[in-house]
Order: C-alpha cells, then structure tokens, then sequence
C-alpha cells in the first residue's frame, strides 16, 4: 500500500496539552516523511457577525496573539527539522478542523484534550469528542501530561495496545495499528475485554461450561490474530482480560504503561455513537496514553490484509 501518512494536520489551541501533542506531530511527520499543517480555530459560532465591532475587535486580538504563537511553533518545527505550514480559521473548532482535514486530504489528525480551560471533561464532551466522530481520518488525541512537563515529554512510540471485540470496525484499527507499528518498530498487543454474564442464582456447572467455552473461543481467536501479527514481522502478543470493557481496558493499560493506544470507534453495534460514549469515550476521557481512534480508513482496493475478518 501507499504510505500510511503523507499528511497530518495539527490542531493547536496553544495550551499546555497542545504543546505535547506538538511533539507528537513532529515525531510522526518525521516518520512517514510526511508534510505537516498546523491550524488553530478562532471559536465565532453561528449567528454571530464577525464585522460587527465588538467581534471584530475579538477576532483581532485572537488572530494577533494566534499569528505569534504559530510564529513561536514554526521556529521550534524548524529546530526539528520539520517544516509546517499554519492557518487560521474562524469557525467552531470541530467544523472547523473537518473541514481542513478534506480540504488538504489529512490522513491524521492530531490534537490535545484538555483545551484552555484544563478541564478535560469539557472538551471531551465537545470538541475531542466531536472531531472524532466527524474527522474523515483517524485521530490522534494527546492528553496533557500530569508532571507539568508540556512538550518535553517523551513521545517515543514502542508498545502499542489494541483493544478488540473482534468487530470488523476493531479488526480494521488492528490492521491499521499493523501499519502504524512497523516503521516505528513497536510491538502490538492485542487486548479483548471478557464481559461477565450475569446467570443470578440458577448458576450452574452447565453456565461454567458455556463461560469456559466461550473463553477457550476467544483465546482461538486472539492467538490466530497474534500470529497473523506476529508473522508481518512485529513482535505480538495478547491479553485476555475478564471484567467490563471500559474499566479493564483502562485498568490493564494504566498497570502496564504503553506509549499509545489505538482502537475502532464503532464497536460491535456498529453504530459510532453508542461506543463513543462508552468504551472510546471512557479510553480517551481516563487511558494513560494518547489514544489514536480508527472511524474509517481505506486501504485500497489492492491491499492485502494482514488481520482476518471473521473466523479466517
């Protein structure tokens, strides 16, 4: 296939968790030799003139202090040796940015979750969450880093988590994560949250057959996917972890410490919204590490798969 990422767009608002996100942009535009655009929305929401003379004078000072800071970005992606282009657009944020993301043909968007006012479950809950749904690509959200540090945190990638509940939209991010792995050279581990059945009191030895059955099913199925993995030349393996989805994940992940997490947003309902308010919703408000969402991706008619759908 073509490269995985020839263009990544950047959504700043200059915040402390933006700045992280920063060099996480830098990082992967080196990686894939990719060109890199950073955009930051002056927020004006509809019904509102921006030649009327209190926004107009808004919109002045934002754009003033919005061209500084991108100046202040400029110099230090040129220290990296990456160069950028920037933009400034008025607008709501997420409209804003799905908009970009078509116009230039992103293929990531990266972007922090925290915003200005530090308060992660607002944004959450508005513009993180809605650039997920609406992005034409995948979407890279970094949160900030606890330490206060900023940007000069790390943003080495070398072990990925892929949470799975086999659906095709969980199967499609794992062969994305496969892509995304191999030219950073990090391993993959494929992760399935077990959900508990609850029987009442006519629990039986029949029930604990079933549940056996059913996990001796899973781990056939997982260990399949990890020698596919595996067998491309990245290293493999998986977890099999009982108890409910969001908060095993979360769990699993915070004891382990990966660099990076990447998962489909549709789930086995296949309806994006459901899952975006529960399992990615939960990873992206309470996962350790940036979390890299997987909506809708096309490999081209002459990709070959790496990872099976369905029982293959």
């Amino acid at each position: 296939m073509a490269s995985l990422i020839k263009q990544i767009l950047f959504a700043t608002d200059f915040s402390a968790c933006a700045d992280r996100a920063m060099g996480y942009a830098l990082t992967l535009a080196r990686t894939w030799k990719a060109d890199l655009c950073v955009v930051t929305a002056l927020e004006l929401y509809p019904g509102m003139d921006p030649d009327y003379t209190v926004n107009k004078m808004y919109l002045d000072h934002l754009r003033g202090e919005s061209n500084r800071q991108l100046v202040a970005l400029q110099v230090r992606a040129k220290a990296a040796g990456q160069p950028i282009t920037t933009r400034i657009e008025v607008g709501i944020p997420s409209q804003v940015l799905q908009t970009v993301a078509q116009t230039i043909g992103a293929d990531l968007v990266v972007v922090g979750t925290h915003g200005r006012t530090g308060l992660d479950h607002v944004l959450i809950g508005s513009t993180a969450e809605r650039i997920v749904r609406v992005s034409p690509c995948p979407v890279l959200a970094v949160k900030a880093d606890k330490s206060g540090a900023g940007g000069a945190t790390t943003t080495t990638i070398k072990r990925i988590v892929v949470p799975t509940d086999l659906s095709t939209c969980s199967l499609d991010a794992l062969e994305y994560a496969v892509q995304f792995a191999k030219p950073l050279g990090a391993a993959i581990t494929i992760l399935h949250a077990m959900e508990p059945v609850a029987y009442g009191l006519d629990f039986s030895l029949s029930h604990a057959k079933e549940w056996k059955e059913q996990r001796d099913y899973l781990e056939k199925r997982l260990s399949v996917l990890s020698a596919c993995v595996t067998a491309h030349g990245i290293q493999t393996d998986h977890v099999l972890k009982p108890g409910l989805p969001a908060d095993s994940i979360a769990a699993y992940v915070t004891q382990q410490g990966f660099d990076l997490m990447i998962m489909g947003t549709h789930g086995r309902r296949g309806i994006s919204h459901v899952l975006l308010g529960s399992i990615a919703g939960a990873m992206l408000r309470h996962a350790p590490c940036p979390v890299l969402t997987v909506r809708q991706f096309n490999f081209g008619e002459d990709y070959e798969r790496v990872v099976p759908l369905g029982n293959q």
